[in-house]
């Protein structure tokens, strides 16, 4: 914990003194969602509806971005390398990224929900509106760990731009449409009582993509060196 800790301290303190991918993934988020908005046109109950998955893809290709980033710095001068080569080790460093990763995206929930609220024209009450964050907070943590590990693989790549996408969107479906049925019935009900069923199936997913992914991480960064 305390090698976890001591990385995932320097990648928040190097996001604060920098904040240009910070900002860059708020803005993206941000565009995202009023280009949903634009392509609908004032149709205002289209875009009520459609708001849940709005919001998700809005996290999904914000994702893109913040993960292209997460080893930028170790992989110049082999930085990696010698953090895998010293008492670290892979596990302890794919939880310290995916861990920063992950609250990268969740900090985007209170500023996203807002916005989605003024420009979907959400009515939305402080208990739906904890409860919209809490659905973002879980699938930012479904997008964080697998995206983390394929940030590894693909960033010694050229082209991870494009490669970082093809492998992870598919991987993440089932966090998606969890997520996407999850703000639906906080935003428009439950009266069948399915919400508690999409939240654990979430967690789910959560659990096995952080537990898989730090076991397969070694791998990824063992063969890239």
């Amino acid at each position: 914990m305390r090698v976890v800790w001591a990385i995932l301290s320097k990648d928040l303190l190097l996001e604060w003194r920098e904040r240009a991918r910070t900002l860059s993934v708020i803005l993206f988020a941000a565009v995202t969602l009023l280009l949903f908005s634009f392509a609908l046109g004032p149709d205002v109950e289209a875009l009520r509806a459609g708001s849940p998955g709005f919001l998700t893809l809005a996290l999904l290709l914000s994702s893109t971005l913040a993960l292209n980033e997460s080893f930028r710095l170790e992989r110049e001068d082999r930085a990696l390398e010698g953090l895998v080569m010293r008492p670290v080790g892979a596990t302890g460093l794919f939880y310290a990224k995916a861990l920063a990763n992950a609250i990268l995206l969740a900090l985007l929930g209170p500023l996203v929900v807002a916005l989605a609220v003024v420009l979907y024209s959400l009515e939305v009450g402080p208990g739906q509106t904890v409860g919209l964050i809490g659905c973002w907070m879980l699938g930012a943590a479904g997008l964080a760990a697998p995206g983390t590990l394929y940030a590894a693989m693909t960033s010694r790549l050229k082209t991870q731009d494009v490669a970082l996408p093809i492998l992870l969107f598919p991987l993440v479906i089932p966090v998606l449409l969890g997520s996407v049925k999850a703000m639906d019935l906080v935003l428009f009900g439950d009266a069948m009582g399915q919400l508690p069923s999409w939240i654990s199936l979430l967690v789910a997913f959560d659990v096995v993509y952080w537990t898989v992914c730090g076991v397969l991480f070694r791998f990824a960064v063992e063969e890239g060196e």
